[in-house]
């Protein structure tokens, strides 16, 4: 039996076992699955509900959940335990939280899907585990991940493939798509994930739920898993996943406290601003319809415009806006940060290793000798320029070429904040990739990150909200689409979106550096104006 399946094994066991013994036989699961977040903690404040009952409930709809899509890889078996000692006045007192498989946890594995972190189980949690539990949550399963999380699908030989739970032949988003995937089925009320192109962001869209890309360093990466280290020109950030914004900002101000100030001093102590997130002003709004790099699918678009009018009918205003310069920070800045190294480090990961499908060509590009990437991007040149530039991108570099790189990247983030104050604006609102993509075509759709990896570039906070769904107009209008470059992979964009009708799509919401509390307050804003359908049937 796999790990994953023994694991839910024993999840089920205990399951069965609680509600066969429950002191509350008449509990009615539907409704407490059924229950916002801030209503449940509310309820368990209160003693209305216990946390064993909220806990195994999660439990029991996580294993069957699981079963459909695959999405959860370790159930966190002393999860009973942490009931017992979770502090009644934390602010999370009795929720269930899941964690992306990287957020590390005492006692188990976080392998991100390759063979060599098998068997090599974390000593201590990571500081976000051990903030959560000392605000009284009970992490209770770690979610799927694509093999080394460098991909927005979510496939890898130890654990397989999460599907979507919207529509089983699409991906559900990555890296942290078992998240996304778990969250959207209803089998989590809340989750941490981590994002460095979009890993929070895709899931949360493709998924059709919330989720929040704080700047890189508001909360704390330390005891986090990668595969890469002391790289910092593209910043990663921790970050919550919900079904809305309310429980976001919970898990934000949950997290935001003396406790995480002090496990790690390396992360400035501002606690939450409530005064920002509760204000009610109105907004200067900059937005774009496209960045002209990635050619927005029709539901893209009228998710944009349609939240534009929304917005403007509640009185605050739109400014047309557009970061300077996208091509630059996409090819050269954000791609020569990531491989400054051309991928040497990131390879070290796969010796011996099989590699998923999911990964499409990066690692035999990687692979490449630094002159045959040259020639090969020489050559490509005229006819797919993208291509060329990624591949260019992708030559390991000098010391002093990467110094060069990272200050061209802190010239260009001064520049964008510039732009952005010529015009005052508070925050920006700007399309999200969606629908979901078909199984295995994310990683042949690289360019299409491009409204995602801008602000892990920028460092500046993201997150999306579920506004739309696709209807069959959009879907027919899909035919006259071609994208900007015609390239490899606008053509697997195309292909990759349709058949996609009723599946949700999501804006993404900016603010600058350090305003979390902005953000999600204008992401409140937006989900209020547009709240569509939640839920996959």
């Amino acid at each position: 039996m796999s790990p994953p399946q023994r694991d839910l094994t024993v999840a089920s066991e205990s399951v069965l076992c609680y509600f066969h013994h429950s002191p509350n036989p008449d509990l009615d699961s539907e409704a407490l699955l059924a229950l916002p977040l801030p209503q449940l903690v509310q309820k368990l404040h209160s003693g209305e509900l216990s946390p064993e009952a909220a806990l195994f409930t999660y439990v029991g709809k996580a294993w069957e959940v699981n079963k459909g899509i695959n999405c959860v890889t370790t159930y966190l078996a002393d999860c009973e335990t942490q009931l017992s000692q979770a502090p009644r006045r934390g602010l999370l007192y009795g929720v269930p939280v899941s964690l992306k498989e990287c957020f590390s946890y005492k006692g188990q594995d976080s392998t991100l899907g390759l063979s060599l972190n098998e068997s090599m189980p974390a000593e201590c949690d990571s500081v976000l585990v051990q903030v959560l539990k000392l605000q009284g949550a009970v992490p209770f399963v770690h979610t799927n991940i694509p093999q080394s999380m460098f991909s927005y699908d979510c496939s890898n030989p130890l654990f397989g493939q999460t599907l979507n739970p919207w529509k089983s032949s699409k991906s559900p988003g990555g890296s942290s798509g078992g998240e996304g995937a778990l969250i959207g089925a209803g089998g989590s009320p809340l989750g941490l994930g981590t994002d460095i192109g979009g890993s929070i962001r895709f899931p949360s869209a493709f998924c059709g739920i919330c989720g929040l890309k704080p700047t890189a360093n508001r909360l704390s990466k330390s005891g986090l898993k990668g595969c890469v280290y002391g790289q910092v020109a593209v910043q990663l950030s921790a970050g919550p996943m919900a079904r809305d914004v309310e429980s976001l900002a919970l898990c934000l101000r949950a997290l935001l406290c003396e406790d995480m100030f002090r496990l790690d001093p390396t992360v400035p102590p501002l606690p939450f601003k409530e005064e920002v997130y509760k204000s009610s002003r109105p907004l200067r709004v900059g937005y774009y319809e496209t960045d002209n790099y990635t050619m927005p699918t029709p539901a893209m678009k009228r998710a944009v415009l349609e939240t534009k009018q929304s917005l403007e009918a509640a009185g605050h205003t739109l400014v047309p806006f557009l970061p300077s310069n996208i091509p630059y920070a996409l090819e050269t800045l954000s791609t020569g940060g990531l491989f400054s190294d051309g991928g040497h480090s990131f390879l070290q990961n796969f010796k011996g290793d099989f590699v998923d499908p999911c990964l499409g060509d990066l690692i035999s590009i990687l692979k490449m000798p630094s002159w045959l990437k040259g020639l090969l991007a020489f050559l490509l040149k005229p006819l797919l320029p993208r291509v060329a530039a990624f591949l260019n991108s992708m030559k390991p570099r000098s010391a002093s070429k990467l110094w060069e790189l990272q200050h061209e990247i802190e010239v260009y983030r001064n520049s964008v904040i510039a732009q952005w104050r010529a015009l005052d604006l508070d925050v920006l609102l700007t399309p999200m990739l969606g629908p979901a993509l078909d199984l295995n075509a994310p990683g042949k759709a690289t360019a299409a990150i491009s409204y995602t990896v801008l602000y892990n570039c920028l460092d500046f906070p993201a997150g999306v909200v579920p506004v739309t769904t696709v209807t069959t107009e959009d879907e027919a209008q899909m035919e006259h689409y071609k994208g900007y470059y015609g390239d490899i992979w606008d053509n697997m964009l195309q292909k990759a979106v349709k058949k996609s009708v009723g599946l949700p799509v999501a804006v993404q919401c900016v603010a600058l550096p350090w305003q979390e509390e902005l953000c999600l307050r204008f992401m409140r804003e937006v989900e209020q104006l547009m709240t569509p359908e939640k839920r996959p049937s």
